[in-house]
């Protein structure tokens, strides 16, 4: 495995590169995660991908040095300039968990040059209220800031939640586990304001998928309460090429099984 940077403006973004396949994946990560969580995809991907798994901003040892959040231009900016820097005129693209809605942001800037598109456990299929409220209006984002320094009313309104059933006890435990110490707030915080304009217009991923005839595979684990099943039902609308798996997991799907499903479904 060769881990390198990749100049950007005043950053440099961090990546690994593995594989010797003909074909290029990118891989973006979820939260709190970093390149280095796509490794054992390797064994079942690596004759038929080289691959690039990125870190993304306040993740990994990427340096986001730009005073401002990053934008949809800037990572298709640094996915041309890695294929470029490779020698690749196209590429797949895989997402899992907050990478999804990663992804789908690249497919509204590059889908003419994406073969497949793997969405594992994506986000940005649906829009989360509380996620929007926090991340796209300055009183929610004000407020966001407050409850990172000073959480009680926040796990007490929690709490009231789960007793009057609009959280599962699946949700309320990742929420308690993400935000329970402060240095996970201040994260939580940090990453979703500095991705707050990484937001994908799905009817326009969906337009384009389709007209550039983009081979799109989504994958759920079964048990998954937080990016469950469902929603790849609501975003499958038979206006793209498009299949859905269900495989008998939780969130956490990167495994080498999950390499062998993707390469016996593409």
């Amino acid at each position: 495995m060769s881990e390198l940077y990749l100049p950007y403006m005043n950053s440099r973004f961090h990546y690994t590169l593995e594989g010797d396949g003909n074909q290029l994946l990118v891989c973006l990560h979820g939260f709190g995660e970093s390149a280095m969580h796509f490794r054992p995809l390797i064994q079942e991907l690596g004759h038929q991908f080289t691959i690039i798994a990125i870190d993304m901003p306040l993740h990994g040892k990427t340096e986001w040095q730009e005073k401002r959040g990053l934008e949809k231009n800037d990572l298709a900016a640094v996915i041309q300039e890695l294929m470029t820097q490779y020698k690749f005129t196209r590429f797949s693209l895989l997402g899992y968990s907050m990478g999804g809605r990663l992804a789908l942001c690249t497919v509204e800037k590059m889908a003419e040059k994406l073969d497949n598109l793997m969405m594992v456990a994506g986000d940005g299929l649906r829009n989360n209220p509380w996620h929007m409220f926090v991340t796209q209006t300055s009183i929610g984002n004000r407020i966001f800031k407050y409850n990172t320094y000073h959480p009680q009313f926040f796990f007490s309104l929690i709490k009231v939640w789960r007793k009057l059933g609009l959280l599962n006890e699946s949700i309320y435990k990742f929420v308690l586990h993400r935000m329970d110490q402060p240095e996970k707030r201040k994260q939580v915080y940090e990453v979703w304001t500095i991705l707050r304009h990484m937001m994908p217009n799905k009817k326009l991923c969906k337009q384009l998928l389709s007209r550039y005839n983009v081979n799109t595979l989504l994958i759920f684990g079964k048990y998954d309460r937080v990016i469950p099943p469902e929603l790849g039902k609501r975003f499958v609308d038979g206006s793209f090429p498009c299949k859905t798996l269900i495989l008998d997991k939780g969130h956490q799907l990167i495994s080498t099984q999950l390499g062998l499903v993707i390469k016996s479904n593409l």
